[in-house]
């Protein structure tokens, strides 16, 4: 490959033995295509079922992932062709709308570009072959329907879930654990399943993982975990009956948007402005109070003043929590909407979260009516 110019200045690129390659077409360009599918499902077909193997990916950086997991092996892949780019799309999209099967969905795939590539050797047009194959997935998914056997389950009888969860468990690293963490998982969704609308939004279950321990340790909460604690350590670590004020905006004087300087030369002027802060603060303070609240979670933080009057006026006080936790806190709490967090002068007393338990060591918040969860994980560090 040489580098040359034309006549403007523009470059351009020489490659060697341009004349002797040519551009793949008609049944060639197909079977290229379809080796390169082959090529992928190839393989994740010694990873699939519970007796397949795992895989040791290294990433250019030089971390060492062990899966058999499809989709992971797929994203830890460098692909380049776009045929293999497709079924990285292929197992991608299994893994999202269902969670499971990602390796089965590509061997399948491998499989049937295998068959086509015969029926196109024998001269049958694409067309034909995909029709064949809608057809053939129209008969497949009749026949399975009537061969299909239907479990009736329910909050007080969850052992068909319980056993079909357990089998999408058996090919993964926690299949010695399966049996609970199976129990876990079931719990977990019927505890924000609308039965009747037959939805459910996983959203409202919260995954929170913890490095060291066992996988024993994982335990199914039904409420919110925050891993925050108190603002000042003297505040009470228990708060039953709690009405909880979500806040949005940082306890602190509001700043300028524009450019200020503030000369001070006395202690009077000094004085003053101290004093002005204080009210501040002391207004922020007692409007929450006003409202009834116990618990005050704030979105950002306030300094040392602010947490000294909180602790004075006996108002327990958790900052820096997270918007994704807040908006959980909320939904579990009994807010109607989002903006219901306000700020502090827009805080109205109908609109104040209840709670039955706010439990500082865990940082444990147990809603009255249950539509949230935290699942508490275990994470093993890969050696």
């Amino acid at each position: 490959m040489a580098l040359a110019f034309d006549e403007f200045g523009r470059p351009f690129i020489i490659i060697k033995e341009q004349e002797q390659k040519t551009r793949l077409r008609g049944i060639e360009a197909q079977k290229a295509n379809i080796s390169a599918g082959k090529a992928v499902a190839r393989i994740l077909r010694t990873s699939l079922g519970p007796k397949g193997m795992d895989k040791m990916l290294q990433s250019p950086d030089g971390d060492v992932t062990i899966t058999n997991d499809g989709a992971t092996i797929l994203e830890q892949m460098d692909v380049d062709n776009q045929i293999a780019k497709l079924m990285v799309e292929l197992s991608r999209s299994q893994d999202y709308e269902i969670g499971d099967g990602t390796t089965g969905v590509v061997v399948m795939a491998g499989a049937l570009l295998e068959q086509a590539e015969r029926l196109l050797e024998r001269g049958i047009h694409p067309i034909r072959v995909a029709e064949g194959y809608e057809l053939a997935s129209r008969i497949a998914v009749e026949h399975l329907e009537h061969i299909a056997q239907k479990f009736d389950f329910g909050p007080t009888n969850i052992e068909p879930l319980v056993q079909t969860c357990m089998t999408t468990l058996s090919s993964k690293i926690v299949n010695r654990c399966k049996r609970p963490l199976a129990e876990i998982s079931v719990k977990a969704v019927l505890s924000v399943a609308d039965l009747e609308r037959k939805d459910v939004n996983l959203d409202l279950i919260k995954v929170e993982g913890k490095v060291g321990g066992k996988l024993e340790d994982t335990e199914l909460i039904y409420g919110i975990t925050v891993d925050k604690d108190m603002s000042h350590p003297q505040m009470p670590k228990q708060i039953e009956d709690a009405k909880i004020a979500i806040l949005t905006c940082p306890f602190e004087p509001p700043k300028p948007k524009t450019k200020h300087k503030v000369d001070i030369d006395t202690v009077e002027k000094f004085q003053t402005l101290r004093l002005q802060e204080q009210k501040y603060f002391d207004d922020m303070v007692q409007k929450c109070k006003d409202v009834g609240a116990t618990l005050v979670i704030c979105q950002w933080g306030f300094d040392d003043e602010a947490n000294h009057l909180l602790m004075h006026r006996n108002l327990p006080a958790v900052r820096w929590v997270g918007g994704v936790e807040l908006e959980l806190i909320a939904i579990a709490t009994g807010f109607n909407r989002w903006k219901d967090c306000a700020k502090v002068p827009r805080v109205d007393p109908r609109k104040a979260g209840k709670g039955m338990l706010v439990w500082s060591e865990r940082s444990l918040l147990e809603p009255q009516k249950i539509k949230c969860c935290t699942l508490n994980t275990v994470q093993i560090q890969e050696l």
